[in-house]
């Protein structure tokens, strides 16, 4: 018999009971489509932080901690190195220093978060984020104090337009004086304001966050860093080393959301199994006859593992198909809510997809295989 035919008897043996084989196959629908929808977050991520990289930050960054607190680090760093810094300036090729401090405005409701970027007013936003361009007002400029620029997203979430106040906290406000065009990236949620005007509302006088380095050529940054990090004895990181610490947080979250999508997937494999053996608890009569006109037990076993394995992947290319939806309605909330894509279905999530499904279908189709390729067949045919 060819390959063809166990195909064919496959699928007949799978539609004879339609409606058990629907939900069967929804199940693993189910179970596929939410582990490609936690899945493709982490994707996103990854996707937004390689493609925006080169214009969100510097090429290195000096802090007290370094990542161990995040990418907001608390402002604990004394503004004077930044004078240290600027003395190494001609030694390691570095054009410019800036001292930024950074905090997170947060909120129950996503849309009311933010992210508060504080760096001096006479250099600029474009001192650290090359990549913008201002769509109402002003960008910052020197001798700004109690003023901000805020971004596309963080102006609409927040209800702000050019004249309107926004509280830091009881005792601090700014004037908007600037909204900056949207740029599709993470800075559509940041504010930004004059260094000043961040270290009094942080009560952080003379203290920062960081401080962000440009170098003549950034493909110096991991010897610059080194030697920042050696000769200050503080942390200095590269645009690389944040891309790894991003990655590496990035895999524990994906790590966890698959342990979450493994039990439906464990509960999917159990449906695949329980249909598939009540399908070959019907059809003992029918596997005794194959044998009785010359099948062999390999060829009844096959013909079980063959059913399992085409129940899952119409339940995974099915759950990719549902996971596909439920990535749209994903990055259409994050669009909305912060201007970018957090979820992306990525060619190695696709395959990682389709071959779970074919491995659950086999792991699921073991056992009635096995039980269906042991029936003798007196017994098979002699069964009511």
């Amino acid at each position: 018999m060819q390959r063809r035919d166990l195909w064919i008897l496959a699928r007949r043996g799978l539609t004879r009971r339609p409606i058990r084989t629907l939900l069967t196959t929804l199940g693993i629908v189910v179970a596929v489509a939410s582990m490609v929808i936690f899945l493709s977050l982490g994707e996103g991520i990854r996707k937004v932080f390689n493609d925006e990289l080169g214009g969100i930050g510097p090429d290195v960054q000096v802090s007290l901690s370094g990542f161990t607190q995040g990418f907001a680090p608390q402002p604990n760093l004394p503004q004077s190195t930044v004078g240290d810094i600027e003395k190494l300036a001609p030694e390691l090729g570095i054009t410019r220093v800036t001292p930024v401090i950074m905090s997170v405005r947060g909120s129950l409701d996503p849309s009311q978060s933010a992210v508060l970027y504080g760096l001096p007013a006479e250099q600029g936003i474009n001192a650290v984020f090359s990549n913008v361009a201002i769509a109402q007002g002003r960008l910052l400029r020197a001798g700004d104090s109690g003023v901000a620029v805020v971004g596309a997203k963080a102006s609409t979430n927040l209800k702000l337009s050019l004249g309107s106040t926004l509280r830091l906290n009881r005792r601090s406000a700014v004037k908007v004086v600037g909204i900056l065009a949207k740029s599709g990236g993470l800075n559509d949620s940041f504010i930004f304001m004059p260094l000043v005007t961040m270290q009094a509302a942080e009560g952080a006088q003379n203290r920062v966050s960081m401080v962000a380095v440009k170098l003549d050529d950034p493909k110096a940054a991991r010897r610059v860093a080194d030697q920042l990090a050696k000769t200050l004895n503080l942390e200095a990181q590269t645009q690389g080393d944040f891309l790894s610490f991003a990655d590496r947080a990035l895999k524990i979250s994906d790590a966890v959301r698959f342990g979450i999508s493994l039990i439906s997937l464990i509960v999917g494999g159990l449906a695949v199994t329980n249909t598939v053996m009540m399908g070959v608890f019907e059809r003992t009569r029918e596997f005794g006859t194959l044998r009785a006109i010359g099948a062999r037990p390999g060829f009844v076993r096959e013909l079980v593992l063959t059913e399992s394995l085409l129940l899952s992947l119409v339940g995974g290319v099915g759950g990719l198909l549902l996971g596909l939806v439920g990535i749209w309605g994903v990055n259409l909330y994050t669009q909305n809510l912060a201007g970018f894509d957090a979820a992306a279905l990525t060619p190695r999530l696709t395959l990682l997809a389709l071959v779970i499904s074919l491995l659950l279908g086999l792991i699921a189709g073991l056992l009635p295989a096995r039980s269906a390729s042991r029936l003798s067949i007196n017994e098979a045919l002699g069964r009511v």
